[in-house]
Order: structure tokens, then C-alpha cells, then sequence
């Protein structure tokens, strides 16, 4: 993180005029994970439509001045023996959510070189940096996430960004302050197997630095914050109006994935082009749910209720898959 501040310190002191460039309305997708977020995210980037970030470039979005234009880039051959420790170490992972070195990845990795994301939560038990976080006004460090943005284009090209993150459910508002003109994509899925799925996760890959692992202390932490994450989402929801946001659900996006994908396009004023539905139709077609496996969850595996989970997020549910 420290790192990836200091180049972009530097790359902006060469080149002031990166402040200077004006991003193009945004398209967010927001959703929580497990609601095929990833998915509609990689299948929208197989065209050349948007600007995504591989893996390997949300990770080192800065080159550093002497390996600044060698190829094979540096940052993707170091991508490439990382993923392949994190398929060594933990070989179920890709189960619940496939790690590559060229997948369009998520912006949380430059939230955290701001030191102000929930990525953090997810690496570790940090209540107090929860509640910290929680308590501070995001607006700052989603400004500093446009900075970055900008920068990479600089670097790499682009037009239009298409970003994805679950952070982004409980930061509608600061969304679009920071950003007003983004179009926003809602993913929706019960979640209840969500919360199940996801806090399989998140306790498969604490082996790596808890032992034991507190299967149960972690479900109940996660259960609440997945509670805060929706509950926010149906106080803040209708902060961007329908002229700029769509709700899609799981069911309806697996039943019409090509449909889902020309929504989008339609909603963000894009052209739906015939180059566009083959790369699409491509895509679709080397990435088949469940091509890889499944991981069977219960609510006895992590001490949990269904019906206190499903009170629990009645009012998300009521509100947006009912």
C-alpha cells in the first residue's frame, strides 16, 4: 500500500496533468459477493468496451520507473507466482471464487492503498478498525480512489471504467458524490445462502493465519456486518434514481445472461455491437457455473439459524426480491 502511494506520489509530480483528465461516467457494479457480482463484472469486460483492471494491475497499479515499459510486464509475472501459491496453499478456493492474474478485478485493492476499505475485514478479526472505518466519512479515500483512476488511464488507456465492488452497498451516497454521473448495477440474490457461502470463505482462507480458526466467532461477526452492509443498502438506495441504476436479481441474470449484459449496455448509453454479444457469448461459454465444482455449506457447519438469518434480513429481502 505504502508502495503503490509513494509511485503514484512520484508519477504525479512527472505528470500534474493526469489531474487534469475527466473520467467518463463510471459503471459500478454493487453487489454482495456470491450474487454473481464477479461474474456479470468479467462477462461486461470481455468486450474492449470498458477499462477494467487485470488481477495484476490492482494489486501494482504503479510500475516503478525501472521496469516502466518492460515486457513481460514485472507485475504480471509476480501475479502469476502468487496465484499459483494461493492454489497451492489453499486448493479449494477457486471453488467459491476464482483467483487468475488477468481477471477484471475489483477496486477494493486500490481503497486499500488509502488505508479505508473493507478488505481489511476480511484478512483478519479487526473489530476496532470495523467500527473505525464505520464511523468515517468515505469521501476522501473514494476521491483518492478517482485519483487513481485517472492515473492508470494515464498509463494504460481506456475510456470508460467499469468498477465492482460489495463495499460499494454501503457507500451509495459517497458513490455518487464522488462519481454522480455513474451508472450503478445492483446485484441481488437471498442472503441467507449468501451469508452461508461467503462465511465459508472467509473461514477457509483464516487457516492461512489462525490456528484454530473460530469457525462460529466469525459466522456471527459476518452475519452482522452483512446485516449492516444491507440494511444501509435499503436506507440508501434510492439516493441514485432509476435514470442511472438497475436492480438486477440472481435468478433473472442466470436465466439471461446475454439479456442482463444488454441491459447494462442500454442503461449506460453504450452500443450493444455485434463484436460486443460475441466476446460476450465467449466468455459465457468458457465459464459455465460450476465448471470447477461446488462447496456444500449447512447452517450447522458454522452455529447458525435459518429462521433468526432470515428475520434477520427480512427488510432487504421484502424490499428487493419480494
Amino acid at each position: 500500500m505504502l508502495k503503490n502511494r509513494l509511485l503514484l506520489a512520484d508519477l504525479l509530480s512527472r505528470h500534474p496533468e493526469i489531474d487534469d483528465i475527466e473520467l467518463q461516467p463510471l459503471v459500478v457494479i454493487a453487489g454482495l459477493p456470491r450474487t454473481g457480482i464477479t461474474h456479470l463484472h468479467n462477462l461486461l469486460a470481455a468486450p474492449p468496451t470498458f477499462r477494467t483492471m487485470p488481477y495484476w494491475e490492482s494489486v501494482e497499479p504503479f510500475p516503478v520507473p525501472q521496469e516502466a515499459g518492460i515486457e513481460p510486464d514485472p507485475r504480471r509475472t509476480r501475479m502469476d507466482v502468487a496465484v499459483s501459491v494461493i492454489n497451492t496453499v489453499m486448493p479449494h478456493f477457486a471453488l467459491m471464487h476464482e483467483m487468475t492474474t488477468d481477471h477484471a478485478h475489483e477496486e477494493i485493492q486500490l481503497l486499500a492503498n488509502d488505508v479505508s476499505t473493507m478488505l481489511f475485514e476480511t484478512l483478519g478479526d479487526v473489530p476496532r478498525w470495523r467500527d473505525y472505518y464505520r464511523a468515517h466519512d468515505q469521501t476522501p479515500h473514494y476521491e483518492y480512489l478517482a485519483r487513481q483512476l485517472k492515473a492508470m488511464q494515464f498509463l494504460r488507456g481506456g475510456r470508460r471504467w467499469l468498477l465492482k465492488s460489495p463495499q460499494h452497498l454501503e457507500q451509495v451516497p459517497v458513490l455518487d458524490r464522488v462519481f454522480p454521473d455513474s451508472i450503478v448495477v445492483f446485484t441481488h440474490r437471498d442472503p441467507v445462502p449468501v451469508a452461508l457461502s461467503m462465511i465459508a470463505m472467509i473461514t477457509y482462507s483464516a487457516r492461512m493465519h489462525r490456528s484454530p480458526v473460530p469457525v462460529e466467532q466469525i459466522a456471527d461477526s459476518w452475519i452482522d456486518r452483512l446485516d449492516q452492509m444491507l440494511t444501509a443498502l435499503v436506507r440508501d438506495r434510492d439516493t441514485i434514481g432509476p435514470e442511472r441504476s438497475i436492480d438486477i436479481r440472481f435468478n433473472d441474470f442466470m436465466a439471461d445472461e446475454l439479456g442482463v449484459a444488454e441491459r447494462v449496455y442500454g442503461l449506460a448509453g453504450e452500443p450493444f455491437t455485434e463484436e460486443a454479444g460475441t466476446a460476450i457469448a465467449g466468455y459465457l461459454a468458457a465459464h459455465q457455473r460450476g465448471r470447477l465444482g461446488n462447496v456444500e455449506t449447512s447452517y450447522e457447519m458454522f452455529g447458525l439459524n435459518e429462521d433468526s438469518l432470515r428475520a434477520r434480513f427480512a427488510p432487504y429481502v421484502e424490499r428487493f426480491l419480494n
